[in-house]
């Protein structure tokens, strides 16, 4: 069993506001993993992913990439859909850069597509990062996040399959979207079992509390919510004893990734 915890982004008791300070403070805190987060775009030097990825690596912290969130693959204008892929390029890139194992996104949009066309229109747009990332000799897995609204393309079945169908594809499981999408319920045995029929057997995913309505997804909010309860994952990582990272999304940040590691031991 190998647990990996930390913090989606800089972690708030971070003195400096800049990646290489919250790497030091992730270590100083304990936890052993960080999601670097380009969440308006792509603004790292390659230089500075390499110094980022020697510290992590002298740190012993597990990196991994949150790709910027403007992305929609289904968009009805091409322009936005190449801009997406180069987005997520450019996060791979970055990624291979620094060492980190995933860079996540949000894929698309259902808009007036049914399921099936969509899920065609995104393995599509899918393999031809994958390929473009195997000419450039970059091997960082295109992390599909399952998506909290019931709008978005991303449930659980449609994250699995695009990455047991596109080699280079993996999956973020995203738990607090999947109880939001879910209305209120979450199996995480049902879940883990998915994600384990994949080649990778390490489990990716985020966490944090979750406020929703009947259209999913409304705000996060801090585990002590209690939606989800987080015990019925901590039970199945400790009897499964799962290979697995958790990247807290949870506004306190950095105590609730410690609340959850003390909960697993």
């Amino acid at each position: 069993m190998t647990v990996w915890i930390g913090t989606g982004g800089i972690p708030i008791s971070s003195k400096e506001r800049s990646t290489l300070p919250g790497l030091e403070r992730i270590h100083e805190l304990g936890l052993n993993a960080i999601e670097i987060e380009f969440v308006h775009g792509v603004n790292m030097s390659k230089e500075l992913a390499k110094d980022v990825g020697e510290i992590a690596k002298k740190l012993k912290i597990r990196l991994s990439i949150h790709a910027p969130y403007y992305i929609n693959l289904t968009s009805t204008e091409k322009e936005k859909i190449e801009a997406s892929k180069k987005r997520i390029i450019q996060s791979c890139e970055r990624g291979h850069s620094m060492g980190a194992n995933i860079v996540v996104f949000h894929p698309a949009y259902y808009g007036k597509l049914s399921p099936e066309e969509c899920y065609l229109r995104v393995k599509q747009e899918c393999e031809e990062m994958a390929d473009k990332l195997k000419e450039k000799g970059i091997n960082v897995l295109l992390g599909l996040e399952t998506t909290g609204k019931v709008s978005q393309f991303g449930n659980v079945n449609e994250c699995v399959r695009i990455a047991k169908e596109v080699k280079g594809c993996g999956v973020c499981i995203d738990w607090s979207h999947v109880y939001a999408r879910n209305q209120g319920k979450i199996d995480f045995g049902e879940v883990i079992d998915k994600v384990l029929t994949l080649k990778n057997k390490h489990i990716h995913s985020h966490f944090s509390g979750i406020n929703y309505g009947m259209k999913g997804e409304k705000n996060h909010l801090t585990i002590d919510s209690n939606q989800p309860k987080y015990d019925g994952l901590v039970k199945e990582i400790q009897t499964r004893k799962l290979d697995i990272t958790l990247i807290s999304e949870s506004p306190n940040l950095e105590e609730d990734a410690l609340k959850l590691k003390r909960m697993i031991g």
